[in-house]
């Protein structure tokens, strides 16, 4: 029976779903990171899974000499050195098939939030604040939205859109990516001559690390609004808030920051949270798009079937 060690809390749907393809469990989400080199050299895992308690690299991976694949419950490997496990012969499982549903349902909430105020007006009619015409709103009808990444979360996002009498474009860095009934697939200068919604939807890595700039959105011909359910580190923060202030940038929503651990934040970064925080057409939420109850659990129904093909088509090769 193949062994892994699971280092994150999880659905506890996992165990049995794993046992079904003959994996055998080692639920540990107890172990501090420092913990994990040594509970990795304990056993002959073939398997190690994680969210995102540590770092993948080179070092943990030399402490378990039998793994042969790493699976990560969601979408982002951002914490994990590829190229380690591509050195070591380990295979990358991920899951974004798992909450892609969830990631799409959420940024278009967020977007009828932005475009209706719902958030500020909220908090006034709690207040006991009437503001009918102060927040009147738009209507996401008509409008270009414009994609930046068409992927898994790019394409579920576009396929809640196609709902709405809107324009979807998509541009995506990488040239082979097939096109859809969803969006058009367009070139960075198509996208910032017609958008007037821009939505992030592209993975973190240090090559586009600030990606979204202030060149990137000064290019932009129209007003925009902006959402990013992607990574923080992808959207250059010092830029956002110039175009903010300068109207560049109509308003934004933001699921992901720069530095999500808020006690951490540099005096530089301080001072951009706060003024996002106090903004009234900036809505903020704690890195939630992909969460979800149903998501949790259909995370681990996709790792199973990936991590089940991988050992079968691994014994095959033997």
């Amino acid at each position: 029976m193949s062994l892994c060690l699971c280092i994150d809390e999880m659905h506890p749907s996992l165990p049995p779903m794993l046992q079904e393809i003959g994996v055998q469990l080692h639920f540990r989400p107890d172990l501090k990171a420092d913990e994990v080199p040594a509970a990795l050299a304990a056993h002959p895992y073939d398997g190690l899974m994680v969210r995102s308690k540590l770092r993948i690299t080179a070092d943990l991976l030399a402490h378990g000499p039998h793994l042969r694949y790493v699976a990560r419950a969601g979408a982002g490997v951002d914490n994990i050195d590829e190229e380690a496990l591509a050195a070591a012969g380990v295979t990358l499982l991920n899951a974004p098939e798992g909450n892609r549903d969830a990631v799409g349902e959420f940024a278009i909430g967020l977007l009828l939030s932005l475009f209706r105020n719902v958030v500020r007006a909220d908090k006034e009619v709690r207040q006991g604040v009437w503001r009918r015409e102060a927040n009147r709103g738009e209507e996401l009808g008509g409008k270009v939205v414009g994609l930046f990444g068409y992927g898994h979360m790019g394409r579920s996002f576009a396929r809640r859109l196609s709902t709405f009498d809107c324009t979807v474009l998509a541009y995506d860095i990488d040239p082979t990516v097939p096109a859809d009934q969803y969006a058009t697939l367009v070139t960075l200068a198509e996208l910032q001559a017609r958008a007037e919604v821009v939505s992030l939807h592209f993975p973190y890595s240090a090559a586009n690390h600030h990606y979204i700039n202030g060149e990137v959105l000064g290019a932009f011909q129209n007003p925009i609004w902006l959402l990013n359910t992607a990574r923080g580190e992808v959207l250059d923060h010092a830029a956002l808030v110039e175009a903010l202030q300068s109207g560049q940038v109509r308003g934004g929503a933001l699921d992901v920051l720069e530095n999500e651990k808020l006690a951490t934040l540099t005096p530089e970064q301080q001072a951009r949270f706060d003024f996002l925080r106090n903004a009234e057409n900036v809505i903020l939420s704690p890195h939630i798009g992909g969460w979800t109850h149903q998501s949790y659990r259909r995370i681990n129904e996709v790792l199973t079937r990936k991590i089940a093909a991988f050992l079968g088509s691994d014994q095959g090769k033997a």
